[in-house]
């Protein structure tokens, strides 16, 4: 273990069992270059927001070198960064800048595949079928007369075939190789041995450099079932279920058995899995004692603005953990999930309202669910730009980038739209994200009254909001115990308390309620004579 590691903050610590963490998408965070993509600089300068803001950690996207494919996420070259994002001195420079401000860093790892441009599918290519170099990954001679038919059914993530056809050799038919992902992102291999010895290298390299965890992509995916059986029932675009061939193996667990068995070496660092699985006792499975420290759940996620959904997910997800002795966490979105204030909006024609009417109702129900997210024990996570109520950015077709737009043939809009830059100051784009104008994607005219300067001050932002929940968890000892007990509650509308004395109630009604007992701590929403308002929630002790 290196010295930079022994300066982490409360090295030891559990500090991730009631984290808030911060994601990064450092793409649209911050430029500080001036080409119109985020960069570490960025993120650097603007760690004194992060302080400001009360964060315990951040988690950085991909960083990685990468040809960029699909933004970072087809690494390839594990060990270093990316140029566009900077270099190992600023990767250095965050780390110790932020321990200094006691905020600690994670970072995504990509072990399910690599970008094809990696040097070992570069080797493998140039290999006969069958011999080491193509062990790495998954190449499988084809189906049908001369092997012209892809090996199974499966379809990518993003759309379209999982299987694309490679040139063949002097001797042989051409094989085919997986990808669960985009054709730049064939899947690796984890049957061969040098797959996890690279994996547990690059997890070395750095947390000797004073990382104090990962964020795993695609947690739930590397281990492939035996003879690859097709699928069942067509695969929708970037979703599946728990019985899907492609993920959820049994043999996933002894991967991450040997991840855990690294991140034991560096004391206070902890792994966070992405784990797209709804059955508790799945999810449960990722999160036992010598596995992941933390499993990113997406229940809440996932739910509706609807009280019967939100209860139920907070239970499923409490139970899924409570019965490993794990920690639950809580997220509203992230870089692949819409945005919540779009997400909760409710359809405009339908109940007769304007686009920026359903907006507006959408933002004031994004701020009701964060305070249900921070009032609940264990983990949260927020995607950079929730804490100021971003939308969703209506981008136009020929500003769309993510590959699921290619891939699914232009049917999927892909992930773009909750991607936009972040707007820090001022009246117009791109709002001191970047001096180019020319942002990597546009970002919208009107979200002038949302930027960090201009919510900054007003104390009845969303940004204040943020700062004093976050705040408050931390300050007040009503905020201890690591259960929830349920309340009686009006209907459509859900309330619980903390064992320290905290008490939630959200409104999700469309009239408005009397509260719980106790003495208002904090509102998402101004009370109406006394009474909780719709689409509102409120703390009390």
């Amino acid at each position: 273990m290196s010295e930079q590691n022994v300066t982490n903050p409360d090295q030891g610590g559990e500090w991730w069992r009631s984290a808030v963490v911060y994601q990064v998408y450092p793409r649209s965070f911050s430029d500080l270059n001036g080409d119109g993509i985020g960069d570490l600089a960025g993120v650097v300068d603007k760690l004194g927001y992060l302080e400001l803001l009360g964060v315990d950690a951040i988690w950085l996207s991909p960083v990685m070198r990468s040809p960029m494919a699909d933004h970072g996420y087809d690494v390839s070259d594990p060990r270093d960064i990316d140029p566009i994002f900077g270099d190992l001195e600023t990767f250095d420079r965050l780390i110790a800048e932020a321990h200094d401000r006691d905020i600690r860093v994670t970072m995504d790892l990509v072990p399910n595949h690599t970008s094809d441009e990696h040097e070992w599918f570069t080797q493998a290519l140039a290999a006969e079928p069958g011999s080491p170099e193509r062990a790495r990954y998954i190449f499988q001679d084809g189906r049908g007369e001369n092997g012209d038919e892809p090996p199974n059914n499966w379809t990518s993530v993003f759309g379209g075939p999982a299987w694309t056809r490679v040139s063949a050799t002097d001797d042989e038919p051409a094989q085919w190789y997986l990808h669960l992902f985009a054709p730049q992102q064939p899947d690796l291999n984890w049957e061969t041995p040098e797959v996890l010895e690279d994996l547990q290298k690059t997890m070395r390299f750095w947390l000797d450099r004073g990382v104090d965890g990962f964020r795993i992509d695609v947690a739930h995916g590397m281990a492939k079932p035996e003879g690859l059986p097709d699928l069942e029932e067509p695969a929708t675009v970037l979703t599946h279920t728990d019985d899907d061939p492609r993920f959820n193996r049994d043999g996933v667990h002894e991967i991450h058995r040997a991840i855990r068995a690294v991140s034991d070496e560096y004391p206070g660092t902890a792994n966070v899995g992405e784990v797209w699985v709804s059955s508790p006792e799945a999810f449960a499975k990722y999160v036992r004692s010598d596995e992941l420290h933390l499993g990113f759940n997406f229940a809440l996620a996932s739910a509706a603005f609807d009280a019967d959904e939100v209860r139920s997910a907070i239970t499923s997800s409490m139970e899924a953990t409570s019965a490993v002795g794990a920690v639950p966490t809580w997220t509203l979105s992230n870089h692949d999930v819409h945005r919540e204030v779009s997400r909760y909006a409710p359809a405009a024609e339908e109940f007769g309202l304007t686009p920026g009417q359903a907006l507006a109702v959408g933002a004031q129900r994004a701020r009701a669910m964060a305070l249900v997210e921070l009032a609940l024990p264990g983990t949260v996570f927020i995607y950079n730009g929730a804490e100021l109520g971003l939308p969703n950015a209506n981008l136009p077709d020929d500003s769309l980038v993510d590959p699921v737009w290619e891939s699914s043939g232009h049917t999927d809009r892909g992930r773009d739209e909750c991607r936009v830059p972040i707007p820090w100051e001022g009246s117009e784009p791109p709002f001191g994200f970047s001096s180019s104008s020319e942002t990597w994607l546009p970002i919208p005219a009107d979200w002038a009254t949302i930027t960090v300067e201009a919510q900054l001050e007003d104390i009845f932002s969303t940004l204040s909001l943020y700062r004093q929940a976050i705040e408050l968890r931390y300050a007040r000892p009503e905020f201890g115990g690591d259960t929830v007990e349920w309340y009686g509650a009006p209907e459509g509308c859900i309330a619980f308390r903390r064992p320290g004395g905290l008490v939630c109630a959200l409104n999700a009604s469309t009239e408005p309620v009397p509260l719980p007992p106790g003495e208002v701590l904090l509102v998402s929403t101004p009370l109406e004579s006394g009474q909780l308002p719709p689409n509102a929630a409120a703390w009390l002790i």
